[in-house]
């Protein structure tokens, strides 16, 4: 058999095929970016392997796990890993902790086809581990800098023109505000945490010593920031990006309306309409208290106007209305809060153009 691979920053580094062998259940909860879920067991037959574990011990969870993949059902899985090997002779195969399921995997494809398909050591938990003080370690050795400012100024579109830029939202899969959700949903907390350390981990590989991340509360969505990280960002410098307030309500009609319609049409067809609708109201209703009574009814008659509107005639001018109350009357009072409280550590502030100059130069200086 093939020495086991731990070389866990080359994995992640070149983007390696892994075969991950645990069940769906457990798949489901977290896994790497790019991995294929081919189990050894399905959900019953790990769950009743685990009860004989604990009541016979595991010479007898190995005869039971023997008898359920068996036949067909074995035959089934081996062929399935045989079209991954094929498919990726380059890569590797793993299980919780690099122990029996792996193992095990790893024997039938030999046994099948003659191929010593290596195994990764330690396995899921040691690569998890590996990325969890990839951040760490990162937060403790890197610059950072705090991209600010108020809703729609567009922090995603200067993070994206930024090398070093650090991308929470994209990463979470959430726009970062109430109305932040999108039609494609969430990933896994742990998903989110995996796919943000590949990040740094490939941006530190290339050079990067410094990181640019917008300002965040500590969750993103459903999605948590690694606590060092989120942490270290309430010392963090900042530079606050400015726009003007038709700027701003441009370009949140474009991400939160237009962007919005078009990914709920394309998932559902023509339910897309409805569901869009359903979720900008309900968007504003998850503020209702902090709205108050009066301008929660105001807005929310005014949302419902501009939907009937689209839904006739396909325009979309009427949203500029509820978008402009929302942004004078609920997040910039909260957002000039914010930039009052923390002024201390803003180093620069301008728009988008002198923004970007500013932090690319500000990187070449400690690059």
């Amino acid at each position: 058999m093939p020495v086991d691979i731990t070389d866990y920053r080359d994995i992640f580094l070149t983007d390696r095929p892994m075969m991950d062998t645990r069940a769906p259940v457990e798949f489901s909860k977290g896994s790497f970016p790019g991995v294929v879920n081919l189990p050894l067991m399905n959900d019953n037959d790990r769950e009743q392997i685990g009860t004989c574990f604990k009541q016979h011990g595991q010479q007898a969870a190995i005869a039971l796990g023997q008898r359920l993949v068996s036949g067909e059902v074995k035959d089934q899985r081996v062929q399935a890993w045989m079209e991954f090997v094929q498919a990726h002779p380059d890569g590797y195969l793993y299980c919780f902790r690099g122990g029996l399921r792996s193992q095990i995997v790893q024997q039938w494809i030999k046994e099948e086809a003659g191929i010593d398909y290596p195994r990764i050591g330690g396995g899921y938990k040691a690569m998890r581990t590996f990325l969890l003080d990839t951040v760490d370690q990162a937060v403790d050795q890197c610059d950072f800098v705090l991209l600010g400012g108020m809703t729609g100024t567009g922090k995603t579109e200067v993070l994206a023109q930024l090398t070093n830029g650090l991308d929470l939202e994209g990463h979470a899969n959430h726009r970062g505000s109430s109305f932040g959700k999108r039609a494609t949903g969430q990933p896994t907390n742990i998903d989110f945490e995996n796919r943000l350390a590949v990040d740094v981990l490939k941006k530190r590989a290339g050079g990067i010593v410094q990181f640019v991340l917008e300002d965040e509360s500590r969750m993103v969505g459903s999605c948590a920031l690694p606590l060092p990280l989120y942490q270290g960002m309430q010392g963090f410098p900042m530079v606050w990006l400015e726009d003007s307030v038709e700027g701003r309500v441009e370009r949140i009609l474009q991400d939160y309306v237009i962007n919005l319609h078009a990914e709920f049409v394309e998932l559902y067809g023509e339910q897309g309409f409805l569901l869009y609708a359903e979720r900008l109201i309900s968007s504003l209703n998850n503020i209702h208290r902090r709205l108050g009574g009066e301008r929660h009814q105001r807005m929310l008659l005014q949302m419902e106007y501009a939907l009937a509107e689209q839904a006739r005639t396909g325009s979309v001018e009427l949203f500029r209305d509820w978008i402009e109350g929302l942004l004078s009357e609920y997040y910039d009072p909260m957002y000039a809060f914010q930039r009052e409280k923390k002024g201390v550590r803003i180093e620069f502030a301008g728009e988008q153009a002198a923004v970007l100059e500013y932090l690319r130069e500000r990187s070449s200086q400690r690059g």
